[in-house]
């Protein structure tokens, strides 16, 4: 006979993750990120319970898109009011912030529910490559 055990907030182990990405393409290592923000990475994923562990990603700054991405790729913000919308492309968000273009990238490929916003706040996204977490010993991840 066999059992299936669902995890809850008492068996869930939460370890930290540097996630380096320079030279990474954006979009591919977003859907890792994704993933390990989610637990899917672990054997005990459960789809309703938060089972993922925090990722800390490096080198924003230096991430990579292909093709003419960086010309042709449009993003959108809306203020809420009549004619305030503005749109800027992928190298103008880079210039901007680094941080929010891998930010967008993540936030798109994660469910569009309540876990959306509590996931995002276990992801910590770091222009260069140093980062305040050191006294939460990350291990390092391939992406």
């Amino acid at each position: 006979m066999q059992k299936t055990t669902l995890a809850n907030k008492a068996t869930i182990a939460r370890n930290w993750v540097v996630v380096d990405l320079k030279d990474k393409i954006l979009g591919r290592a977003a859907t890792k990120i994704a993933n390990i923000l989610r637990g899917k990475t672990k054997a005990i994923y459960t789809p309703h319970e938060d089972t993922g562990d925090f990722v800390i990603a490096i080198n924003a700054a230096q991430v990579r898109l292909t093709g003419n991405k960086w010309k042709q790729k449009k993003y959108y913000h809306h203020s809420g009011y009549q004619g305030g919308i503005k749109e800027f492309t992928a190298e103008k968000l880079l210039a901007r912030d680094p941080r929010r273009l891998i930010q967008r990238a993540v936030h798109g490929m994660l469910p569009k529910n309540k876990t959306n916003e509590h996931l995002m706040k276990k992801l910590r996204v770091y222009a260069g490559a140093e980062h305040p977490h050191q006294a939460q010993q990350p291990k390092q991840v391939e992406v």
